[in-house]
């Protein structure tokens, strides 16, 4: 007889570490579900993400890596309007995701949402990115206590050699990553495929559930 094939559902796989955690699981054997902006799909529009997990059905895990932006610089130079929309995609966004997602969702599946070191880091000028990161590991947990048996976690990645810096000018971006290789204990800057590891963690082990995965070359004990 068949084994039942998997379903996952990754919001944000279409680059960076959610295209690395869809390659994981895009291996045959299961069915994988991308989503993003750039395939039409905003999840800061509540109505939307509701058809889209409509059109899906019921499914096994929901992975979220989308909303990675968020406006740098001191409060009092930061519009507020700029915040709040960084608010709206990754944070907002990640609460519509998950509000309709756990309607479909296995009784044993999981969410993994994603935040970021800047949560527990304190770093001047990142106000925005460590309060959307905090109040994202906060729900996290909640969500672990209203959602069981479903597991939640989170994944709260370092620096990453993604396209989230592919703005910056070559020899800058080049400069941040060697800076980060002499000065972080595992010294290496992290690949895509170094985070979906731990998404496949958070996953697969049954006994993991209202946690916060850091994979961040150890930048917080730094």
């Amino acid at each position: 007889m068949d084994q039942k094939k998997i379903t996952y559902v990754i919001i944000g796989g279409a680059s960076g570490i959610g295209e690395a955690v869809a390659k994981h699981f895009n291996n045959g054997n299961n069915i994988v579900h991308v989503a993003s902006r750039t395939t039409g799909l905003d999840i800061s529009d509540e109505k939307a993400v509701h058809r889209y997990f409509e059109s899906i059905g019921p499914f096994d895990h929901l992975i979220v890596t989308a909303g990675s932006y968020a406006p740098a610089g001191k409060v009092t130079d930061v519009a507020v309007d700029d915040a709040k929309q960084a608010f709206d995609i990754k944070f907002w966004g990640a609460i519509n995701v998950a509000k309709h997602a756990a309607r479909y969702l296995t009784p044993n599946g999981t969410i993994t949402l994603t935040t970021g070191m800047f949560s527990r880091k304190v770093v001047a000028n990142t106000y925005v990115k460590s309060a959307i990161n905090a109040a994202l590991e906060a729900v996290t947990k909640v969500l672990a206590k209203e959602l069981a048996p479903i597991r939640v976690n989170a994944v709260s990645p370092g620096l990453t050699m993604t396209t989230a810096y592919k703005n910056m000018d070559i020899p800058s971006r080049e400069a941040m990553y060697e800076n980060a290789e002499r000065n972080l204990p595992a010294g290496r800057v992290a690949t895509p495929a170094d985070i979906a590891m731990a998404y496949v963690m958070a996953i697969t082990n049954p006994y993991m559930t209202g946690s916060v995965i850091d994979v961040d070359g150890g930048a917080l004990i730094n």
